[in-house]
């Protein structure tokens, strides 16, 4: 068979645009440097760290030094610590509560080793291990979102050590989403690096205001989350890494879970926006609430998945309300009324 000879012009075909592909890669690549160095410097850790296992966790600790009841509170995916504060449920809950506010795992100033899987069971025995060093005995564990996984993965894995918890529009139900496969994609091995240094950060800030209206969406966006919240330094390649990371493992997170739900022996407290575009609440939330043993749902109309800046009160009668029934747990297990149940090993959550 005879070859034909590649012409100049049929090269000239393939190397011109892919020069020209490559040069604007390299433009996208310095502007995202840029945009991420200024995120940092405008963004500095006000708070304070804890080392454990090799993982950096930063976090803020608020309200009286000596209070009764300490409060720890887990933001969401893509998010950070500087969520629940423009909120206004932190200073709520800073004047009766010692409240402890952490950047989970790869987000805001917390490091996210690549060494491990950083399920919810992970993270759990992770911040387990740092409210321990700095002296934090059975708090209120409340989550966000994708901190609910956490939280909820604390109470079953240490049951003892967790006094209640709070479950804020979490998604506890498997689902097949688009949204949550496109969003994945940073994550993926090759192009995943690719897209979190070159075009998913620019993408990511002109998508960043319709997203903002479909998560707050019944109500408005929140005023102090659309002008104070650092969007920077959620659209680092390194948060990019841990937000997509997490958008993959939504469902496995919440199956891996699901099958603990009755057997959970802290009393739970489940909130839920009942317009949640991003989580159907009563699909979710109801469901779950109706599972557990100890656990009791507040569903709040006109709200949706940021129902902690929408309804504050009300997730802060659902933190009054778990910390007194933790209380009373604590009593009936003092007084020999229950029984403490077993720790769980992490395996023990598949």
């Amino acid at each position: 068979m005879q070859h034909l000879p590649l012409r100049r012009s049929d090269l000239s075909r393939w190397w011109k645009p892919a020069l020209i592909g490559a040069a604007a890669l390299a433009a996208c690549a310095a502007v995202v440097r840029h945009q991420t160095r200024q995120a940092e410097r405008d963004c500095p850790p006000l708070g304070r760290f804890v080392t454990v296992d090799g993982v950096r966790l930063h976090y803020r600790v608020h309200g009286p030094e000596h209070a009764a009841q300490d409060v720890v509170l887990l933001h969401g995916n893509g998010t950070m610590g500087e969520d629940f504060e423009l909120s206004g449920l932190v200073d709520a809950a800073a004047q009766r509560y010692r409240v402890w506010v952490f950047d989970r795992p790869g987000f805001g100033h917390s490091t996210r080793p690549a060494d491990r899987p950083w399920r919810p069971q992970e993270q759990a025995q992770m911040l387990h291990a740092a409210l321990h060093r700095l002296g934090v005995h059975r708090p209120v564990v409340l989550g966000h979102s994708w901190g609910a996984h956490v939280a909820l993965a604390m109470g079953v894995l240490h049951p003892r050590d967790v006094s209640a918890q709070v479950l804020v529009s979490g998604c506890y139900t498997p689902s097949l989403r688009l949204d949550v496969a496109l969003l994945s994609l940073p994550a993926l091995p090759v192009i995943g690096p690719l897209m979190r240094h070159t075009v998913s950060p620019l993408i990511g800030r002109l998508l960043w205001p319709p997203m903002l209206r479909r998560v707050f969406s019944p109500a408005p966006t929140s005023p102090a989350f659309k002008t104070g919240y650092p969007v920077g330094m959620s659209l680092r390649p390194s948060q990019l890494r841990a937000s997509a990371a997490e958008s993959a493992r939504m469902s496995p997170a919440a199956l891996s879970l699901r099958r603990h739900h009755a057997t959970m022996q802290v009393p739970t407290g489940v909130v839920a926006g009942a317009g949640d575009l991003l989580v159907n609440a009563r699909w979710s939330s109801s469901a779950l609430a109706g599972r557990l043993s100890q656990g009791w749902l507040r569903l709040v109309e006109g709200a949706g998945h940021m129902v902690h800046h929408t309804a504050p009160h009300q997730v802060m009668a659902a933190i009054h309300q778990a910390a007194a029934l933790g209380c009373a747990e604590r009593q009936r297990c003092v007084q020999g009324v229950t029984a403490e149940q077993p720790a769980l090993a992490v395996g023990a959550l598949g």
